[in-house]
């Protein structure tokens, strides 16, 4: 597998995990090899706000991938046909968040970036300290050692002086603080409009083409 061509997705416990499953449908369907890790709180979120729950050890994949919130209007954009193939090929793989054992633990295992989404303020702070305490924020802060490509997408308001603080340190570092601000200016029709356009922010970072959203002046 071409390096250039692998994603690192990490879940976490702010609201708004129908961004990071959006994502992940992305992902699928374009074919790159996506490495996906959750944290125990990202699995409580999941639950509480898209009704999936899932086993941290073994994980259904498929269900998470292909499930949508009861409120959306929107279909997966892949089935659970082409998430079986996926992580049949290795092109989709879970690691456990307490696994640092795993590949995308180390430097030497090059990715093209990392993702995570939604971020919480605790991830925030350990990622901005190095803190390392689960392999998300190891694997974000491998990111940011070998100066590749670190997404964060905080979901979180209002936001105190110290929240700031993390998100300008990381800003420095090199990372990119992409809150789930979504704008209004791209014809919203739904609430999946405006997951969709953080969504395809996201991926605009990433250098992957979409079209999720209506660009302005196109």
């Amino acid at each position: 597998m071409n390096t250039r061509e692998r994603i690192v997705l990490g879940i976490t416990g702010a609201s708004g995990s129908v961004f990071a499953i959006r994502l992940l449908q992305v992902l699928v369907r374009s074919g790159l090899e996506t490495h996906l890790v959750i944290s125990p709180s990202g699995v409580a979120v999941l639950k509480q706000e898209c009704g999936i729950e899932l086993d941290l050890e073994a994980p259904d994949i498929q269900s998470l991938v292909c499930c949508m919130p009861e409120w959306s209007q929107a279909k997966p954009l892949v089935d659970r046909s082409a998430v079986t193939e996926a992580v049949d090929a290795g092109r989709l793989c879970y690691h456990r968040h307490t696994d640092y054992m795993t590949p995308i633990a180390s430097g030497s295992f090059r990715t093209k970036a990392m993702v995570v989404c939604p971020c919480s303020g605790s991830t925030l702070s350990g990622i901005s300290r190095a803190a390392s305490a689960n392999l998300v924020q190891r694997a974000a802060d491998v990111h940011l050692k070998e100066n590749r490509k670190l997404v964060l997408v905080p979901r979180e308001t209002p936001l105190s002086a110290i929240q700031l603080e993390n998100m300008h340190r990381l800003a420095a570092s090199g990372a990119v603080i992409l809150p789930a601000m979504p704008g209004w200016y791209h014809g919203v029709k739904s609430l999946d409009c405006l997951v969709d356009f953080i969504v395809s922010r996201i991926l605009d970072q990433l250098e992957i083409d979409n079209a999720l959203m209506e660009r302005w002046g196109e």
